[in-house]
């Protein structure tokens, strides 16, 4: 942003600021008219035309209306929001969606350790901002057309040589983008699975998964994830008992434990999955945080029975929603006529131009180079100061952001994240990632945002407060 754009953009909000006070204050009653344009130019000395932003925009926020040939009226005052639309439920029962609601709803100075995504100031918010001063360039179908019903073709390519270099060999026609990861999956699950179906997931697994599948009407079934991938008995058991029509499974930097699939463990998967007529769907949206490249399901099937889904919320932007699908073309036949139907087109052009674009720049490679980094400093002081605490990790992962700890003295996860709440603190408590329920005295810790250290000050009041697990 230029300094001249920079001051106009502050004219306008201190304009709109005022304005907003006023209205706060009863000043400005509903249905009053509002100063004209020029005499409140005058009046706060700015342009007419930063006027004419700020009305603009109090208008688009519907707290004010223009009135042809009149002037702008009060649509009705300012209150304050209710303290249930300003704050996430905290009553509400820890389910696999109790993590999501209290951080995505969380405040400005609510610690989120618990959260599934890296702070802002973390990402390549530079390479973003040049990809979206490039949007301005873009043709005017980019900024207003439907997404074509595959996704953006220059964006496919660059996934395939992606995929290329990990050992997945797919043309563009067997990429289909979509709305984000989980829109990706749950266009699979409309796809392949029918209420009362089967699937298999890891225990633990992503919350997410859960209940993605759980909106679907079908059964899940966990089986017990190991350092190495799932317990090779255990799976051949499930499969042999109940026959699922899925396995959905992160291969790489499992989440929540951040275990990697060991080659021995994934070629026993696929030949299970082989016997029993067994489709995987591999959610890999960490694979970019990786050091260096583990085995995968979808390279070694060659994308035959195995689905590759894949996001960017993870290393690019959360915000812009863009995922992808690589599967073999009939399925990729089947989905593009699903997101037709249910969303009528591919997913926002916009937002693959902005994925396409910071991808396509070198400095996106640099980044994830310094991420890593990053990342892996941030794990040595988070499982440190952990266990000061006597929190103790799971394992040491290899890459990634999360670490699967056991707490200490068999205090109950989920009540300790209750008592977190009381200092603003976003824990993640263990058996929302278990099917079983088992992991009720495991806890998720995402090391990227626990560089603050009222996270470990929060953390030991809660666990001192929590009572052991039954």
């Amino acid at each position: 942003m230029d300094r001249e754009t920079e001051v106009a953009g502050g004219r306008t909000g201190a304009v709109m600021a005022a304005i907003r006070q006023r209205l706060a204050a009863r000043s400005l009653a509903p249905g009053e008219r509002l100063p004209s344009i020029r005499r409140l130019a005058a009046i706060m000395g700015v342009s007419p035309s930063t006027v004419v932003e700020a009305y603009g925009r109090l208008a688009a926020e519907g707290l004010i209306r223009p009135r042809p040939g009149s002037g702008f009226y009060v649509c009705g005052a300012v209150s304050p929001p209710a303290l249930t639309e300003a704050e996430p439920r905290r009553d509400r029962a820890i389910d696999p969606l109790w993590i999501s609601r209290q951080s995505l709803d969380a405040g400005p100075g609510t610690l989120k350790p618990g959260c599934g995504w890296l702070p802002a100031e973390w990402m390549p918010n530079t390479a973003l901002r040049r990809a979206v001063r490039g949007l301005a360039r873009a043709e005017d179908a980019v900024l207003t057309d439907y997404g074509a019903t595959r996704g953006m073709l220059a964006l496919r390519r660059l996934l395939v040589r992606r995929l290329a270099g990990e050992g997945i060999e797919a043309g563009a026609e067997q990429v289909l983008l979509t709305g984000s990861g989980t829109h990706a999956i749950d266009l699979i699950g409309r796809l392949l699975l029918r209420p009362g179906d089967t699937v298999i997931v890891d225990d633990p697994c992503y919350f997410n998964f859960q209940a993605l599948l759980r909106a679907h009407g079908v059964r899940i079934v966990g089986v017990p994830h190991t350092a190495t991938g799932p317990d090779p008995a255990r799976f051949a058991a499930a499969l042999a008992e109940h026959r699922p029509r899925l396995y959905l499974t992160n291969s790489a930097l499992h989440n929540p434990t951040g275990a990697t699939l060991s080659p021995g463990i994934a070629h026993r998967i696929l030949t299970l999955a082989a016997a029993h007529d067994l489709i995987i769907v591999e959610d890999d949206i960490f694979a970019d945080l990786e050091p260096e490249p583990s085995p995968r399901l979808a390279a070694l099937d060659g994308l035959n029975r195995v689905i590759r889904v894949g996001s960017f919320s993870k290393t690019l932007s959360a915000s812009i929603r863009c995922g992808y699908v690589a599967a073999r073309p009939d399925w990729i036949e089947a989905l593009v006529d699903l997101q037709v139907a249910t969303s009528f087109g591919g997913p926002s052009p916009v937002a693959a131009e902005l994925v396409a674009g910071t991808l396509a720049d070198g400095s996106y490679r640099k980044h994830l180079e310094g991420l890593r980094r990053r990342l892996s400093r941030a794990r040595r002081e988070a499982a440190t100061r952990l266990a000061g605490l006597g929190i103790e990790p799971w394992l040491l992962p290899r890459g990634g952001y999360t670490l699967w700890c056991r707490l200490p003295d068999g205090r109950d996860a989920a009540e300790t994240a209750r008592r977190a709440l009381r200092d603003d603190l976003v824990l993640a408590p263990g058996n929302v990632f278990s099917v079983a329920q088992t992991a009720g005295g495991f806890m998720r810790f995402n090391v990227a945002q626990m560089s603050d250290p009222r996270v470990y000050e929060g953390l030991a009041r809660a666990l001192a407060d929590a009572p052991s697990t039954p």
